[in-house]
């Protein structure tokens, strides 16, 4: 009976440690060179599909096959302006983590300081819109016409 839950439980094993393991991409590369100038490449390189990982930290199926055009084109003997390039023409300059300052680029360069801007700006004409105008009266002074009313009303309380 216990040979029989072991084997059960080696078998149930088994069939879990095949479903778990995951591919694991080994890359190759003939000097040390080309293995940095790839490793460079992975973590400059947006993945289209995440739009927030690099493609060396992406597990898309998308990312893995930039991995491995870039991979080929390191081991052709494409320096890293070629491979960036061929990414560029490719995917648009939305592959790159961080876009040349170009035309269509501008906004991502400039937005943020508009949106500064726009901002200080609301809150200087808000506050100098509320603020109080110096030639009121300040506040529980009397007018003239009240002034003579409470002069009256005093002096009736005067009289005997």
């Amino acid at each position: 009976m216990k040979t029989l839950i072991a084997s059960l439980l080696l078998l149930a094993g088994l069939f879990g440690a095949g479903q778990a393991s995951a591919a694991i991409d080994v890359y190759t590369f003939d000097s040390d060179a080309q293995e940095q100038t790839f490793r460079e490449l992975t973590k400059e390189l947006r993945c289209p599909k995440c739009q927030n990982q690099d493609i060396a930290d992406s597990n898309a199926g998308l990312a893995k096959d930039l991995r491995d055009k870039t991979y080929q084109m390191v081991r052709e003997g494409k320096d890293k302006q070629e491979v960036v390039d061929y990414m560029v023409a490719r995917y648009g300059n939305f592959i790159l983590y961080d876009p040349p300052l170009m035309a269509s680029t501008l906004i991502l360069w400039l937005g943020p300081l508009l949106v500064i801007v726009i901002g200080a700006v609301t809150v200087v004409v808000r506050s100098r819109r509320h603020a109080p105008v110096t030639a009121q009266q300040p506040e529980g002074a009397l007018s003239a016409e009240e002034q003579a009313r409470l002069s009256a009303l005093l002096k009736e309380e005067e009289k005997p």
